[in-house]
């Protein structure tokens, strides 16, 4: 039996992947802003077989809660054999556009979080001499695209930091570190983010389940792979950033705004970046998808 905490077990990939977790008959600690969230997914966890829950509230960016969140989960089940991070928050606008308290936050959630995670990870692993570290970056680690500035520094931020770590850990027997890169996915991270464009976001076709990625999390836990990509199309997109970086540029600005925005208006907000919104925490979001 398995200990494994979940970080941004609330909605999206994370709670995709508790539900997984639970349905094998782990122990599972559920991280994330949102109590009244994650008391839902506590729920839904122990309905689908976990063995044990444990819900802990936790703002990533905050290291004094992170470090409270292992403590807690070592408190309760002894050790952590398994951590998966799956946190981060965004906001759609031009740079100069996105208010700079806004831009910081989403860095402080996004990259800072990661690193606090990973540390106490690193720290509790080094102590029992193993475990395995699954972190969710983004195919925006390794291309970019206009109006998510915030959120593509943040995510290659946190592509050099777990490969820093996936070097470092060749010392550490026992400790695997994994990333898993998904492209558009069907969450309700587009319907919480803040907009700063005066249109709402959308995932960026094509569009897969977060069961999906939440499959390729779980198997990484089994399997480790260095940066395991969950989006079918996520290889062209980055060759064409890499190879042909003129045509790349030329048309990413209008199939954005054509294909990564709403038509409706919205009036400038930072959404869930400083605070989180329960009634928009689910595991899937409103776009359609073919890719399972």
């Amino acid at each position: 039996m398995r200990t494994v905490v979940v970080v941004g077990a609330s909605s999206g990939i994370g709670r995709a992947t508790a539900h997984q977790l639970a349905s094998r008959g782990d122990q599972l600690v559920l991280a994330a802003r949102s109590v009244d969230a994650l008391e839902e997914t506590r729920q839904e966890c122990v309905a689908r077989g976990a063995s044990g829950v444990l819900v802990v509230p936790v703002d990533v960016g905050d290291r004094e809660q992170v470090t409270r969140l292992f403590d807690e989960s070592v408190a309760r089940f002894d050790r952590v054999d398994v951590v998966v991070h799956a946190a981060a928050v965004l906001a759609y606008g031009r740079f100069e556009d996105v208010p700079p308290d806004v831009f910081d936050k989403i860095l402080q959630t996004n990259l800072v979080g990661t690193a606090n995670v990973a540390r106490s990870t690193l720290k509790v692993f080094d102590a029992q001499q193993g475990g395995s570290l699954v972190v969710v970056g983004s195919v925006l680690a390794k291309m970019v695209a206009p109006y998510l500035s915030s959120y593509s520094t943040g995510k290659w931020g946190v592509q050099g930091l777990v490969r820093t770590l996936q070097v470092e850990a060749r010392a550490k027997p026992g400790v695997q570190i994994s990333l898993v890169s998904p492209g558009g996915v069907d969450t309700p991270i587009y319907d919480q983010a803040g907009s700063y464009t005066g249109h709402p976001g959308h995932p960026p076709p094509p569009v897969v389940s977060p069961e999906r990625v939440a499959r390729a999390v779980v198997s990484a836990v089994d399997k480790p792979g260095r940066d395991i990509s969950a989006g079918p199309l996520n290889s062209v997109m980055v060759a064409g950033f890499r190879l042909v970086p003129g045509v790349f540029d030329l048309l990413v600005g209008p199939m954005m705004r054509v294909l990564g925005q709403g038509r409706e208006a919205v009036e400038d907000n930072a959404g869930n970046v400083f605070d989180p919104i329960p009634s928009k925490e689910s595991v899937r979001g409103r776009w359609p998808h073919v890719w399972g």
